[in-house]
């Protein structure tokens, strides 16, 4: 028997509401031109690296896999434009992190694989093994692999497509509702069918009625979906409304505990963004080799909803946008509220990467820093129920234990609790030093023990 659909949604804890910004709401979505150079690196996921599969001087084709590996976690990379492999070498991303990259130059005509044909999937497995070879990978942090979720370990009963888009400025995802509903029709029930899930949700916010009236359109296809197992479930623009586990408990009242996955409970939430892709991949066998993103902010001059090639370089996309409009103070990677500090305009737009934003005048400024007073709100307004003062404290006093026992791993970095410290703490930034403490900790904590496994 199938689950009932919510009428409302339930009860999320946390989160808070945000000014909007969202400046680029009516730009449709433009197509960025192959860029003179894509820099590709190899590692597009939160698992390994790739190897390279080709080698300077080769010809590459738009959608020719150049790079692949066996690991799990990780998903191939393919060429975003076609051209000439320059060279193969290490290039600095925007996290500052070094990786290896495939540098291509374009020869200006964006010549997709000739043999490029759509997958062959006809059951469950075929589907997960195809959006695996597609690259696909979740929007946001370092891109989860799609194929993992689309392999669940245990029984699902709720699909959640993610169209919320509650961080400022950002709206994409708006967009890509808005201009590809087919697309999201189609892809719902790619899903719906070779996962056999008979509940069905689109999460979408209530302050954008025309993409909730587009997406009910879909939702209701008599046609496609006569069980009526496809519904609209509107929710409050609280950010972060689009976390997945505030997703799963506003959309079903389930709580996905701590170091555990929607999956764990019974759902897959999916982006609208990876659902689009999903259908159009499966008609073409295109892989993933472009995003769609925002560019915004009081410094650029030309806001912009952009579909920008895999590997294109931050200053090329700005360029596009008409460059700056005022010298930058602030550089982004992502939203305001969970993004980083581009460290080099030189870096390329990753697969995960949602927005660019860059901002000018009193939009950049610093907030002094001041001494915590202890008020509770970053512990009021976390959806992970955790205490950011008190692992800023074991952080600032290097107390390991205490981190694993504040349950640090369990952040998601939205950056609600920096935004409401009335002494303008760096608590996100503090969190984030935390998880790298920690795994350098369990790094150490392993040579250790091999060492002593060795010797003894």
């Amino acid at each position: 028997m199938s689950p009932e659909f919510p009428q409302h949604p339930f009860r999320t804890r946390g989160g808070i509401r945000l000014p909007a910004h969202k400046t680029t709401l009516r730009e449709k979505t433009v197509t960025m031109p192959a860029p003179d150079i894509c820099v590709i690196p190899l590692r597009q996921s939160a698992g390994a690296s790739c190897r390279a599969l080709v080698k300077k001087g080769d010809h590459v084709y738009r959608g020719q896999k150049i790079g692949d590996t066996e690991e799990v976690f990780a998903v191939p990379v393919h060429a975003s434009i076609s051209g000439t492999v320059l060279k193969i070498e290490e290039t600095e991303l925007s996290s500052g992190e070094i990786c290896e990259a495939v540098y291509i130059e374009s020869d200006g005509r964006m010549e997709s694989l000739p043999d490029l044909r759509p997958p062959i999937v006809a059951n469950s497995a075929d589907f997960a093994a195809a959006v695996r070879e597609s690259g696909l990978v979740d929007p946001g942090g370092e891109g989860f692999p799609a194929h993992i979720k689309l392999r669940p370990a245990h029984t699902i009963d709720t699909l959640i497509i993610n169209a919320v888009e509650s961080e400022p400025y950002l709206t994409a995802g708006y967009r890509c509702a808005l201009e590809e509903s087919r697309s999201v029709l189609e892809g719902v029930y790619a899903i719906k069918s070779f996962l056999n899930v008979h509940r069905v949700l689109i999460a979408v916010e209530e302050n954008k009625p025309d993409a909730a009236e587009i997406l009910s359109e879909i939702a209701d296809n008599e046609e496609y979906d006569p069980e009526d197992e496809v519904r609209i479930l509107l929710l409050p623009p609280v950010y972060p409304q689009g976390e997945e586990k505030m997703l799963v408990k506003a959309c079903t009242n389930r709580e996905v505990p701590p170091g555990k996955r929607p999956g764990d409970v019974g759902c897959i939430v999916m982006d609208i963004s990876s659902v689009v892709f999903i259908a159009k991949y499966l008609k073409t066998g295109m892989p993933s080799v472009s995003r769609r993103i925002t560019v915004s902010g009081s410094a650029i001059f030309a806001p912009a909803n952009v579909l920008v090639p895999v590997g294109a370089r931050i200053s090329d996309i700005i360029e596009y946008c008409g460059g700056f409009s005022a010298e930058p103070g602030k550089l982004l990677l992502n939203g305001p509220m969970s993004g980083v500090p581009l460290r080099t305009l030189t870096a390329p737009l990753m697969k995960a990467d949602a927005a660019v934003l860059a901002f000018s005048g009193r939009d950049s400024a610093e907030r002094e820093e001041g001494a915590c007073i202890r008020c509770g709100r970053c512990a009021r307004v976390c959806p992970m129920r955790l205490s950011p003062m008190l692992i800023e404290n074991a952080v600032r006093a290097e107390k390991t234990a205490a981190l694993r026992r504040l349950s640090v791993e369990g952040c998601t970095e939205c950056g609600v609790c920096a935004y409401v410290c009335p002494a303008n703490r760096r608590l996100t930034d503090e969190i984030r030093s935390a998880k790298k403490m920690l795994a350098q900790a369990g790094a150490t904590d392993k040579k250790s023990n091999e060492g002593g496994g060795k010797n003894g």
